[in-house]
């Protein structure tokens, strides 16, 4: 018997050196950072500044970003979830397979138990848009004359279940207000409908929404960030316009697939932590109008639980499930 113990022991003793040696040549091999929208958006312009970031922090180890769109996210975040948990395949996911299509679909996977959250990556504020022909400088306008003539105005979206969509109709809710949804293919789409006149207003990413600011063709009444943003410091944010409690907002995180070595997550979080500090990368979002950011596995497990909330709470609200 204690023959048998001894080499137990030296058994042990031996394979165990090997993990650790195993998870301290992370990575040995190319990392795959995948995006789960079409090239050339929002998400897709976050993970290749975060892979150019990551290739330098490991050593120039190798970052590829692919992209697997579908289903509003959902396919590539699914591959993700799916995946071998070694540290090769990562997710720059976004809200809407994470928090949002959880309470509005059924899927085959569980963004809250099937992912390993890493951290924030960027934030991306929406902005209320009017047509220049709306009578309303301010929220408070707005909804006076949405009230004025319920069912007049009209709102476009990115379709139903979208972020645009969702914060319209929080919008809707918390003013009492009644405004018809239009649907569009995309984000961009339903900015360039408020452009044309078809539709009197719409909740825009950040990125959708500057030049067309800029140039005139819109006008802004607010931001839907619980605070300004520093993208648009100057712009009112809606709770600051009389709708207490409003907040919405876009966002890109990096995950991984639940059962990766902690050791990797907790490198990985490092790395985001001083990306996010890093002045050329601030730049390079403020440019298309999002905010580098970083945070905790818990802290953004904790915002994903209580954004998942919101959002369960709202659908009931407005009887879309």
């Amino acid at each position: 018997m204690k023959k048998l113990s001894g080499v137990l022991i030296a058994v042990c003793a031996f394979v165990h050196p090997q993990e650790s040696t195993a998870q301290d040549k992370w990575p040995s091999q190319p990392i795959k950072l995948l995006v789960t929208f079409p090239a050339g958006g929002n998400t897709d312009a976050v993970a290749r500044l975060t892979a150019d970031f990551m290739q330098k922090a490991l050593g120039g180890a190798t970052v590829v970003v692919e992209n697997h769109a579908g289903a509003g996210g959902i396919v590539g975040t699914e591959m993700v979830a799916k995946a071998a948990p070694d540290g090769y395949t990562l997710c720059m996911c976004s809200i809407g397979p994470i928090t949002i299509a959880p309470v509005t679909e059924q899927l085959r996977y569980d963004p809250l138990k099937d992912l390993v959250p890493i951290s924030l990556v960027s934030t991306n504020p929406l902005m209320l848009l009017v047509h220049p022909s709306v009578k309303a400088n301010s929220v408070q306008e707005l909804v006076a004359l949405a009230r004025a003539e319920p069912g007049r105005l009209n709102y476009s979206s990115a379709g139903i279940g979208a972020l645009t969509y969702f914060s319209a109709e929080l919008f809707k809710t918390k003013t009492g207000t009644q405004i018809t949804h239009v649907a569009y293919r995309g984000g961009a789409q339903a900015t360039m409908a408020v452009i044309a006149g078809d539709v009197q207003l719409t909740f825009a990413n950040m990125s959708d929404a500057i030049s067309q600011i800029e140039g005139a063709k819109v006008r802004a009444l607010g931001v839907t960030t619980a605070k300004r943003s520093p993208v648009a410091p100057n712009m009112p944010t809606l709770a600051e316009q009389g709708i207490p409690g409003y907040a919405t907002e876009s966002w890109n995180a990096m995950f991984a697939p639940k059962g990766t070595p902690q050791p990797i997550i907790d490198r990985l979080t490092a790395i985001v932590s001083e990306m996010a500090k890093d002045k050329s990368i601030q730049k390079r979002m403020t440019d298309f109008g999002s905010v580098a950011v970083a945070n905790s596995p818990d802290e953004l497990s904790r915002m994903l639980r209580e954004e998942t909330a919101q959002w369960a709470k709202l659908v009931k609200e407005i009887g879309l499930k």
